[in-house]
């Protein structure tokens, strides 16, 4: 029988289970879809663009915007993921800097787009991260985010399955908190305090929460590999559904 592995945030070394890589490859295809609609309604034209990534991880998301055409950068406040999303750049021209979410040390109204991943469900200053992202944004720029509501389905996934049950653990005890799970209506005031006006919340899940399951179990043992994970888990996006658990939305910088 294959034993379980640990648990090491921002580790590629053998036989680490790295929770924060986990989610950005499963969420990598709806972030992208997201993003894509945004930019349309938007009127954003990535190819004269700059775009910033908070929160970047190792960077997948970053690569992907410049897959795009943006010119951009991708900040975290772990230098291990910023030394990893260095080496896996393979010459997409990605800025990448290790930096807190509430202080970028980025220049005013300096981009087109924000995108805000594994942050506000993390963080203990939501007011302090969106006002941050709001002062590098240009008026009429875009923010762009995903994060999990507060609800008992999302309590039970994220404080017990993804951070306290040993066969499906792929975080570090304590990593999510209720209190810091956030419903989207207390996200819009946040917004608009931050001068940001919301413009959209889209729902998104798992075709099939026990894919969810299985695949989590399966990094857990080490018999799926990082390029199974996201058709395994097959994150799709629900516009008009209500977010049980994850959700991405987006906002508009007030002039």
């Amino acid at each position: 029988m294959t034993s379980a592995q640990h648990i090491a945030l921002d580790s590629d070394a053998s036989g680490a289970v790295d929770g924060r890589h986990i989610r950005a490859l499963t969420f990598q295809s709806v972030r992208m879809e997201y993003l894509c609609r945004v930019i349309g309604e938007s009127n954003l034209a990535p190819a004269a663009g700059r775009a910033l990534v908070v929160g970047s991880g190792r960077g997948l998301l970053a690569r992907g915007l410049a897959g795009l055409g943006f010119e951009v950068v991708a900040a975290d406040p772990s230098p291990a993921a910023t030394t990893l999303a260095r080496n896996a750049d393979e010459g997409r021209g990605v800025t990448y800097r290790t930096a807190p979410a509430e202080h970028l040390d980025l220049p005013e109204s300096s981009f087109d787009l924000v995108y805000c991943a594994d942050t506000l469900e993390i963080t203990e200053r939501p007011d302090a991260v969106l006002a941050e992202a709001a002062r590098v944004l240009r008026p009429g720029g875009a923010f762009v985010y995903d994060t999990v509501n507060r609800t008992l389905v999302s309590r039970f996934i994220y404080l017990g399955a993804f951070q306290t049950f040993p066969g499906t653990r792929i975080m570090p005890r304590a990593r999510y908190a209720a209190q810091r799970l956030r419903r989207p209506v207390e996200l819009a005031e946040a917004f608009n305090r931050a001068g940001l006006s919301a413009k959209d919340v889209s729902a998104f899940k798992p075709r099939d929460a026990r894919d969810l399951l299985r695949a989590t179990r399966g990094c857990r043992r080490g018999t799926v590999t990082d390029g199974q994970l996201p058709e395994l888990v097959g994150m799709v996006i629900e516009p008009d559904g209500s977010p049980l658990v994850t959700y991405l939305g987006y906002a508009i910088r007030r002039a």
